[in-house]
């Protein structure tokens, strides 16, 4: 039995165009679109309707960058893929790319099975992997090329965290020249961590042991030294390179050099980034402990880079780095050492908002805000245009958006599984409503309608958005 939606009367809104027009969905997909009010439009029957009127009609959001379950520091993070897609839909993301991990002394199919295993029946939308490599080994590299064989694209590897996830320049470069043969894109965690842990080592012996020097002694430079390290080492390799959660305007000039050569070479930043800063670290009694994340908070005056890097496309997706842990328990276990507190920010239900309010304050346009979003995650990830717009054959993920909803955002009433909202009583405009995830309903103007195991797991094929 075939299923038919029609969606009218909302602004369609996507990376390219905005139009008033009616969506026909059928059989989980976008059968058509026709200018509301046309007789093409009027002719269309459904068994269900829903009306956008006043609305906006977008396509579901591609968060590029979250982690649920990770174990780090001796504990989880508190999200599982039941309740973090659940938040992610709320916050109108309709697809996640998680990140399985390679366990040093293990394989990569070990690492991807295990979150397979995690994530399978679980999940209320969409869902990809992509896999951190952290034991760069000839077994290793063959095991890259099977993975690009079966829809796992991108391999991401740490210059920070020695011990636990580093990869050295050796190892990098080889996994860097594997990925060029292969297709495959290097995701780079780009901070000198060498050098942060003789830094942590000298503030913690000083006393400085409170949440604000996690800042202090990961220094924007050594982001940019690993930034710049990172780029010279993908171009001996002849291969392209996509650095994680840019936080400090040093590596956004070190992104924005590279591109001006030519270079494929692409940056992520985060809501964090844009809206928190070193302030927020600074918190007294220990509350600057739910801002501790890597790369850190920077100065406030380090976002200006960063919104300019995004209107000028030398940085060119916003994802969230989802990777929430309790203050109670969890965040508190680096009270006395700020090097024990774990790192990770919740985020996955507040990036779509956070971003209408940036079009709201000027900073972007509405068609770039579903570009950073939605489109240009799914393209660069290998998922265009299945995922990131509303355009005939694509996945139905729609959500229609309310512009003018006002909201406060708060851990009381979000649906992240962590006791703390790192925008606590922030005022935003604009909401989600409604969310189609494949057709179906998953959030129905404000309720939540979706269940565990609708979402699938989607291969994707290579990066779309080489140059």
């Amino acid at each position: 039995m075939s299923s038919r939606t029609v969606i009218r009367g909302g602004l369609v809104i996507t990376a390219s165009d905005e139009l008033h027009a009616d969506v026909l969905v059928e059989d989980g997909r976008i059968a058509a679109l026709a200018a509301s009010g046309t007789p093409a439009a009027e002719a269309w029957t459904a068994e269900r309707t829903i009306d956008a009127t006043g609305k906006y009609v977008i396509p579901g959001g591609v968060d590029a960058h979250t982690h649920m379950e990770l174990p780090f520091g001796g504990t989880f993070a508190s999200d599982s893929f039941e309740t973090g897609t659940r938040a992610a839909a709320w916050g109108g993301t309709t697809t996640i790319v998680d990140f399985a991990v390679q366990s040093v002394g293990h394989s990569l199919r070990e690492g991807l099975d295990a979150w397979n295993a995690k994530a399978d029946g679980k999940c209320a939308i969409d869902y990809a992997f992509h896999m951190i490599v952290s034991d760069v080994n000839q077994d290793t590299l063959k095991e890259m090329d099977l993975l690009v064989e079966e829809g796992v694209t991108s391999f991401k590897q740490f210059m920070a965290y020695p011990g636990v996830f580093y990869s050295d320049d050796g190892q990098i470069l080889r996994a860097m020249q594997r990925s060029a043969e292969n297709g495959g894109l290097i995701m780079m965690h780009a901070e000198n961590g060498i050098a942060i842990d003789v830094l942590v080592e000298q503030a913690l012996a000083r006393g400085e042991t409170d949440p604000r020097y996690h800042g202090e002694v990961r220094k924007a430079l050594l982001e940019a030294e690993a930034t710049h390290r990172a780029i010279k080492l993908a171009q001996v390799a002849g291969a392209p390179l996509y650095v994680v959660h840019v936080s400090a305007q040093q590596a956004v000039a070190e992104l924005t050099r590279a591109r001006d050569e030519g270079l494929n070479v692409f940056g992520e930043t985060c809501p964090q980034y844009l809206f928190l800063s070193t302030d927020n670290l600074a918190e007294p009694d220990f509350e600057g402990a739910k801002y501790v994340c890597s790369t850190p908070l920077r100065p406030k005056e380090h976002q200006a880079a960063l919104w300019r890097g995004l209107r000028t496309n030398d940085l060119q997706v916003v994802s969230t780095d989802h990777c929430p842990f309790c203050f109670v328990g969890q965040k508190e276990l680096g009270r006395g050492n700020f090097s024990k507190i774990p790192n990770g920010l919740p985020g996955v239900e507040n990036r779509m908002d956070l971003l209408h309010q940036a079009v709201v304050d000027g900073h972007i346009t509405r068609r770039r805000w579903i570009e950073i979003a939605c489109a240009t995650p799914a393209r660069m990830f290998g998922l265009y245009p299945k995922k990131g717009t509303i355009a005939p054959g694509a996945d139905a993920d729609v959500v229609i958006y309310d512009p003018h909803a006002e909201q406060v955002m708060s851990a009381e009433t979000h649906h992240m599984n962590v006791d703390y909202s790192a925008y606590e009583g922030k005022r935003t405009t604009g909401r989600v409503e409604t969310v189609l995830s494949r057709g179906e309903l998953v959030i129905t103007e404000r309720e939540f309608t979706g269940r565990a195991g609708h979402g699938v797991y989607t291969p994707r094929s290579t990066c779309q958005y080489l140059l």
